[in-house]
């Protein structure tokens, strides 16, 4: 029994001092410190101009992202990739400098001009593609690969 006690004691110090060093890599903020954001190029909804100079997105899973999206209202134009938005945990949209903290997306939209931000953790590796929905364009969307 004392040496069952012995081996959980041991257990418990290691599961702390690694959570403590995890901790500290990031920071007290953990996935959403500031060391652990990465940039993300900004996205920009135009009736019929492509929505990036990119047409790949590289996200690394486990960094936080903030990505941009404005529209110039040159029409209702909306972003939808269904795939994308359950690969990532959505920490908040901003609109208009209003924070919704989201339970999920599934696409969004603009009916007149105006900016979104969306901050992310990216969390499930794979490809993905977000795009406007009825479009045929290859530069109407955007192909996203989480490593």
């Amino acid at each position: 029994m004392r040496l069952i006690k012995t081996i959980a004691a041991a257990g418990l110090v290691c599961l702390t001092t690694s959570s403590f060093s995890v901790a500290h890599e990031l920071g007290y903020a953990g996935l959403l410190s500031s060391k652990n954001r990465a940039d993300i190029p900004e996205i920009t909804l135009s009736a019929g101009e492509p929505l990036s100079e990119e047409s790949t997105f590289t996200l690394e899973s486990g960094r936080y992202y903030e990505l941009e999206i404005t529209s110039d209202g040159s029409g209702e134009l909306a972003l939808t990739g269904p795939g994308f938005f359950r690969a990532i945990w959505v920490d908040e949209v901003v609109i208009n400098d209003l924070e919704i903290r989201p339970y999920g997306i599934d696409s969004i939209e603009f009916d007149d001009a105006g900016e979104m931000e969306i901050g992310f953790v990216a969390i499930k590796p794979g490809n993905y593609r977000l795009y406007v929905p009825g479009s045929k364009g290859e530069t109407q969307g955007i192909n996203i690969v989480i490593k």
